[in-house]
């Protein structure tokens, strides 16, 4: 028996990484998933894989969550094919860093768009299902740049700071209606795609170090000195998504290893 056996959830940005590692651990507590990603080729070898191993129903789709219209159909396929939606898990999100002098504009607004923009709309989506239903619980993927402020990184930082407040007043709104919002604010995942594939590089050039000095550096600001990890974040995320979290809404869960306390 898994804490949310014969639930229906969502994840987005599930491909690969975190979103991935979410999915899976959804599966091994008993639910259903549906993965979006704008990376379709990607979201479905990763959702084939995670079926055949942990033998739920897992579908991936393409879907850009800056697209209000492809998210409505989205929502409506989870629909078709599941019956209703029970946890909605918005982990899409993209960072780009840069000295805020020189930081492209266009590249600013891409972050915003995606991470709180994108966040708004699927949550909005999500919650419109769940109301229809018998309620459920919303889960933002956020940061803990959404709790202070992170050195060249003014466009992530907003977009998170944005989203804990988008998560606190979608769980007001919806505090009586049975659906419950909340936010993970994950630590750095140092060994995740997004650090190794892109961060160490972006980081070593904004702070002139090399890429091993930058990892040293991460891990030396966390007092318990080491890198968060998928399933520190995904143990939280399933707690927020099960009924034994069913009196809290509107909180933004800190997982840093004492980096962030308040």
């Amino acid at each position: 028996m898994g804490k949310l056996d014969g639930k229906r959830a969502l994840v987005t940005g599930a491909a690969q990484g975190l979103g991935a590692a979410i999915t899976e651990h959804l599966a091994e507590e008993g639910c259903d998933v549906m993965g979006w990603d704008v990376n379709a080729d990607a979201m479905k070898v990763t959702a084939n894989h995670l079926s055949e191993k942990t033998g739920r129903t897992i579908a991936g789709r393409e879907v850009d969550v800056t697209d209000p219209a492809a998210v409505r159909h989205g929502m409506e396929d989870i629909i078709q094919l599941f019956g209703r939606l029970n946890i909605c898990v918005c982990n899409a999100g993209v960072l780009i860093s840069g000295d805020s002098l020189e930081f492209d504009v266009e590249k600013w607004r891409r972050v915003i768009d995606v991470n709180l923009v994108g966040y708004f709309i699927t949550a909005r989506e999500a919650a419109r299902t769940m109301l229809e239903g018998m309620g459920g619980s919303i889960v933002q993927i956020n940061s803990k740049s959404g709790k202070r402020g992170s050195f060249k990184n003014s466009a992530y930082a907003a977009s998170k700071f944005g989203g804990i407040g988008v998560t606190q007043s979608l769980a007001l709104e919806y505090a009586e209606r049975g659906v419950r919002v909340n936010a993970v604010c994950p630590g750095n995942l140092l060994d995740s795609p997004l650090w190794v594939e892109s961060l160490y590089s972006q980081y070593a050039e904004n702070h002139g170090l090399t890429e091993e000095q930058v990892r040293e550096k991460y891990v030396q600001q966390v007092p318990m000195k080491r890198g968060c990890n998928y399933r520190d974040v995904s143990n939280v995320v399933i707690f927020l998504a099960s009924d034994e979290a069913g009196y809290m809404t509107g909180q933004a869960i800190n997982v840093t290893g004492g980096q962030v306390m308040t």
